[in-house]
C-alpha cells in the first residue's frame, strides 16, 4: 500500500510516522508514505494557500488551485488508483471496519484541511470521502490524517509482530476488548486476577470472553446488536456467573465510572 499526506505541516507527521509500528511497516515494506508540503504546489509567488471567505466572515479558507494541482500531481506519480479521503467533522464515521475496508485498497491519498475550512468547490471537483473521527473539530486535519494511518496501517498483514493481536481488540465484532496485566502481581493493595495465573488456557479464555462482554455492557452497550435491552450492569454482579469471582473484579472498578457517565449526559 501507498500512502500520500497532503499538509501544510508536514515537519508535524514526520516524526510519528518514522516510530514504532508506522516506522517499521515502512522499512519492512509493507507500505510507504510519503508527505507533500502543499504550498509547493501554489502557483502563488510568495506560495500562499489560502484566502478570506466570499461573503465574509472569520478565519481563511483553503483556495482551490494549490489542493487541486496538488492532488493531481501526486496522482501522477503512481500508477495505482487513489481512494481520496479528506478529515472532516462533515464526514461518515470513520470506525475499526472502515480501518479494515481500507486495507484493501492500493492506495490512499489524504488532503489534511487547516484554517476555517477548504473551498467547497475543491470537494465538488476531487469527490474525496470525508471521514470524521468525532463530533469534535480540530485546528487542522494533520491528527486525524495520523489516526487514521494508524488504524490501517496495523492491519496490514506484516505490520505487527504478531498477526493475532489485531484479532481480540476492541471493536473486531461487537466487543470492547478485555483488561490486561502485567508484572507485578500486586500493585498498591491490587492484585491480578487468579485465573490469569492459574495456567489453564481455557479458563484464562473463558475469564477474558466473559469481562469483555462485561465491559461492552458498562461502557459501550450500544455495540452490542440487542443493546436496548441492557438496561443496567447487573450482569457484572457475582450471581451472574459461577465464574463470576474471578472475573468481576475486572468490571467493577468501572461501575462508579460509567455511572459518572451517565450522569454527564443526563445533566447535558
Amino acid at each position: 500500500m501507498r500512502i500520500d499526506l497532503i499538509t501544510l505541516f508536514p515537519e508535524v507527521m514526520t516524526p510519528y510516522l518514522s516510530a514504532s509500528i508506522l516506522g517499521r511497516a515502512q522499512a519492512a515494506d509493507v507500505v510507504e508514505i510519503h508527505t507533500h508540503q502543499l504550498r509547493d504546489f501554489s502557483s502563488d509567488p510568495h506560495q500562499k494557500v489560502d484566502d478570506r471567505p466570499f461573503g465574509g466572515g472569520p478565519g481563511m479558507v483553503l483556495s482551490c488551485q494549490p489542493i487541486v494541482d496538488a492532488v493531481e500531481a501526486i496522482e501522477r506519480l503512481d500508477a495505482r488508483p487513489a481512494l481520496r479521503i479528506l478529515p472532516s467533522p462533515q464526514g461518515f464515521s470513520f470506525t475499526q471496519q472502515v480501518a479494515h475496508e481500507w486495507t484493501a485498497c492500493e492506495r490512499l491519498l489524504i488532503i489534511c484541511g487547516h484554517y476555517e475550512g477548504i473551498d467547497e468547490r475543491v470537494v465538488e471537483l476531487l469527490q474525496p470521502t470525508e471521514v470524521s473521527l468525532g463530533d469534535f473539530v480540530m485546528t487542522s486535519g494533520e491528527l486525524p490524517a495520523l489516526a487514521m494511518v494508524d488504524a490501517v496501517v496495523r492491519l496490514l498483514p506484516g505490520a505487527l509482530g504478531n498477526e493475532a493481536s489485531t484479532l481480540s481488540e476492541s471493536f473486531q465484532g461487537d466487543r470492547l476488548e478485555y483488561p490486561h496485566y502485567t508484572r507485578p502481581r500486586e500493585y498498591r493493595g491490587l492484585s491480578v486476577p487468579e485465573v490469569l495465573l492459574s495456567g489453564n488456557h481455557a479458563e484464562i479464555e473463558g475469564w477474558r470472553r466473559e469481562a469483555s462482554e462485561c465491559r461492552t455492557r458498562e461502557r459501550r452497550p450500544d455495540l452490542l446488536p440487542d443493546h436496548k435491552s441492557y438496561a443496567s450492569s447487573a450482569s457484572c454482579l457475582p450471581s451472574a456467573s459461577a465464574a463470576a469471582g474471578r472475573w468481576t473484579s475486572a468490571c467493577s472498578s468501572n461501575v462508579a465510572r460509567s455511572a459518572y457517565g451517565r450522569a454527564v449526559q443526563a445533566i447535558g
